[in-house]
Formats: C-alpha cells, sequence, structure tokens
C-alpha cells in the first residue's frame, strides 16, 4: 500500500539535527503546507530550517490525489449563509490565488511536475440535488471564481448536472517538492519532542528562533490551542487503474453524494492512469473493511478490463465549519502560528498556508487571513461539530475504561480505546484519529509514539 508519488520519486535524504541552531523562523514538518512555508520565506530574506520527524513529505503529503483547486466539494453557497459575501469571497481567493502561486513556482524554478491547467467538476447522479449545484455555480461566481453549471462530463455514467470550475490544476507533488526542497535548510529524523518558548527540541539537538509555525498535519500540543476539539480525522481510499485503452479524462470530478466518487487522471510511462477515490469515514469507524474492494467493484463496472497497479488511503483533519485553522497558533502565545485541518484538499490549502503565514511573519497583513485566523468563534456553525467530537472523544474513553481486559489496545494521546481498520491491517483511535501499525508503530499523531500491544 504505497501511493505512486512515493513508489516513483526518490527525494534525497537530508541529516538529523544533532546540535544546537539559531535562526529567524523554524518550521516543524516537512510535508506540502511546510515545505512550501520555508520557501516563501526564504524568498522574502528570512532564514528559516525546517524540522521533520521522518522524511520529506513522508505523511499525508504523498497520499494526496494532487489535485490544486478551490472548488472543495459544496462550500461557497454555504460559507456565504454563515460568514457572509466578504468572507466567503476571502476563502475564494485565497484558493484561486493559490492556483497561481503554484504557476508561479513551477515557472521560476523550471519544475518538471506533470503541472497542467484543467477543470474540476463537482457532479450529482440524483435529480433533487441539482438545485445545490446550481446554487453553488451561482455563488462561486459572485465570488469571482469561472464556474457555471453543466450537463456534460466525461464520466462513464450519466449524472443529473455538474458544477465546472475552469483554469484549475492538477500535479505530481513529490516531483514538485523535490523542486523546492533542494534550496531549503531541512533536518530529517528530527522529531520535535519539546518546545519551550521559541526553542523546539528534538533528541539530538534544539533550534531557537523567532517564529514557530507547526505545519504537522494535526497539532499534538493539547494547550494552548486545543486543537483536538476543534476538528476530527476522516480517512478515504484510493486506487490507481491503468486505463490507457478509455478515452482520456481531461477533467477533475468528485461526488456530492455520501457515495459520491473522486477521479482524477494523469500520465506515465506512457500510460493513462486514473485515481478512483471513495469510501471515506471518520478515522477508527471502519471495523468492516471493504473499502478498496467497494473501489474495485466499481472500477469493474465502470472500467472494465483496466488494470489495477496501486491502492492507498489518506487521512485528513476536518475543520468544525469546513475552513482551515491558518494563522496564529494562539492568542496567548506570541510568534506561534498553524495551518491545520485542510479537509481533504491540502495541495491548495497548503499553498494559501505558507502564503498568510509567512506575510504575518514578515509583518505584512494577507487580504485573506482573517476568514482562516484559529481564533475565529463563531458559535451557532461550531456547536453541533464540537459537540459531535466530544461525544466521541467520550465514547472512546469510555469504552476503553469498561473493556481494557478484552481489548488492551489504547492510544497513548489520551488513552481511547483504538479500532481495527482491515483494509489498511492498522489500528485508529475514533477520538482524535491516531493511526498505528499492528505492531503498535505511530503512523499518524495528534499521537507522539506508538503504543505497547500488550499494554494494560
Amino acid at each position: 500500500m504505497e501511493s505512486l508519488w512515493k513508489k516513483n520519486t526518490t527525494i534525497p535524504p537530508r541529516e538529523m539535527l544533532t546540535k544546537n541552531i539559531h535562526t529567524k523562523a523554524i518550521v516543524i514538518g516537512a510535508g506540502m503546507a511546510g515545505i512550501l512555508t520555508a520557501y516563501l520565506l526564504q524568498e522574502q530574506g528570512i532564514e528559516t530550517v525546517v524540522l521533520e520527524a521522518d522524511r520529506i513529505a513522508s505523511g499525508q503529503t504523498c497520499n494526496t490525489t494532487a489535485k490544486i483547486t478551490s472548488q472543495h466539494n459544496l462550500i461557497y453557497a454555504s460559507l456565504t449563509e454563515k460568514f457572509g459575501r466578504h468572507k466567503a469571497g476571502m476563502y475564494a481567493h485565497a484558493n484561486q490565488q493559490a492556483i497561481e502561486d503554484y504557476a508561479r513556482i513551477i515557472e521560476k524554478e523550471n519544475i518538471g511536475c506533470q503541472f497542467q491547467r484543467c477543470p474540476a467538476y463537482l457532479y450529482a447522479r440524483e435529480e433533487s440535488r441539482v438545485e445545490e449545484l446550481e446554487k453553488e455555480a451561482k455563488t462561486a461566481r459572485l465570488l469571482g471564481i469561472p464556474a457555471e453549471f453543466t450537463m456534460e462530463t466525461e464520466l462513464p455514467f450519466v449524472t443529473a448536472g455538474a458544477v465546472r470550475f475552469d483554469s484549475q490544476a492538477r500535479f505530481q507533488p513529490l516531483e514538485f517538492i523535490q523542486g523546492i526542497a533542494g534550496k531549503l535548510k531541512i533536518y530529517e529524523k528530527s522529531k520535535a519532542v519539546r518546545i519551550e518558548d521559541h526553542c523546539v527540541f528534538t533528541e539530538h539537538g534544539m533550534a531557537e528562533g523567532e517564529h514557530v509555525v507547526f505545519a504537522v498535519h494535526y497539532p499534538w500540543q493539547v494547550a494552548p490551542g486545543y486543537y483536538f476539539l476543534r476538528m476530527h480525522q476522516e480517512r478515504s481510499y484510493v486506487i490507481a487503474l491503468d486505463i490507457s485503452e478509455w478515452e482520456p479524462m481531461d477533467g477533475m470530478y468528485l461526488g456530492i453524494e455520501e457515495e459520491g466518487y473522486s477521479f482524477r487522471t494523469f500520465q506515465e510511462d506512457g500510460r493513462r492512469i486514473l485515481l478512483l477515490g471513495g469510501g471515506g469515514h471518520r478515522t477508527g469507524e471502519n471495523s468492516l473493511g471493504g473499502k478498496y474492494e467497494l473501489l474495485r467493484k466499481k472500477a469493474r463496472e465502470w472500467f472494465p478490463g483496466s488494470r489495477e497497479i496501486a491502492y492507498w488511503s489518506a487521512q485528513d483533519c476536518m475543520p468544525m465549519d469546513k475552513i482551515p485553522y491558518i494563522g496564529y497558533f494562539s492568542s496567548e502565545i506570541p510568534n506561534w502560528y498553524v495551518a491545520t485541518g485542510f479537509g481533504k484538499w491540502g495541495m491548495t490549502s497548503s499553498m494559501a498556508a505558507a502564503s498568510i503565514i509567512s506575510e504575518m511573519i514578515v509583518g505584512g497583513e494577507h487580504p485573506d487571513e482573517k476568514v482562516f485566523a484559529p481564533q475565529r468563534f463563531p458559535v451557532a456553525a461550531l456547536s453541533k461539530n464540537f459537540t459531535e467530537n466530544a461525544i466521541q472523544a467520550v465514547k472512546g474513553l469510555s469504552k476503553q475504561a469498561v473493556t481494557m481486559e478484552e481489548f488492551p489496545k489504547k492510544c497513548p494521546h489520551m488513552g481511547c480505546k483504538l479500532e481495527e481498520n482491515p483494509d489498511d491491517h492498522t489500528w485508529e483511535c475514533p477520538c482524535h484519529g491516531s493511526c498505528f501499525t499492528e505492531k503498535g508503530e505511530l503512523l499518524n499523531g495528534p499521537a507522539q509514539h506508538g503504543f505497547d500491544s500488550y499494554e494494560k
């Protein structure tokens, strides 16, 4: 279970931090958000160091389907209703600008990463959902996005309608990171184990800087910030199919129904490859399995004769109000910043986060930063999700206490009972989304270390 990006791209290793260093800015995490933040800071003359617990882009970045798009499911009509046209416009502008920022960097650094402009579609198969699509298209246009409702798609089944966003993009994410990481100071195998003020301690060294950026997918710090109460994690699944015998699919697609699927193609070694995604669920809620088999069944139905060449899963942090948390980590600590809660749109959100945070660090004001501010408190919009997250945490903790003898595996983050995911052969925390191998090795946080399989 390894993504095609990871199979086909080898980024040269970097040294471990084994000494004490001083720098202007420290970025924790060498995924897309961390690498882009460091790159933009360096462009503006800010000395920056990146600390990575494992390898560059070894986390969620290597598992993305790599869509660079401002089309984030049905979001613009909802944002406009909840927060007003002005803030919805900020969200739209930040993500549209992210596409152009990728294009600028790719041209500047002459990066061969299969960057390609293409349309992105939201589709529905049920007639009852058409009105939502038409409303989304109209709202997106009012916010400055080139969007329109259409009945035409390239999908291998009949749809009731779709929203088309023009001039979106796709690329090979690890080739892009390889193209910009060479100019950055990055320490691998240098996990941040403790932070005091502006000093980040690893197991073998320490970095001190005026600014600290948490670009770690899921912040592990419980306080301040309390991000474990602000979002939950979801897992989704992908299979890669060789569909060279089929007609080209120019657009990228996402279904809006509960059982909607994602489609995105690219070329590899003369083959036309389709990434077919779906089967998403809250992390820790897949005890029956069958997600990959569901995708394989759909592949046989829609692309008979296609050949599977890879399969993998990805994990995403889902914010309460569908807007990522980008900006100051907490009002209590100056010069700490955070980029998290990207939903399922990590590539575009990573660029938006890097742009906003780098501008804040150099002392400027980003035109779209307010809508992403982690200190926002739209109580009406958050209450339902906040309650749901709290209920899940209490259920997990209660289950752990009651059935400890029968199920000894518990999450080292906050002690919730782990649930098995038979599709990925992992153990997952339904409270906050930490994931572990069958042997107890940590795969995803917020836990900071693995668990003992026999701990009671």
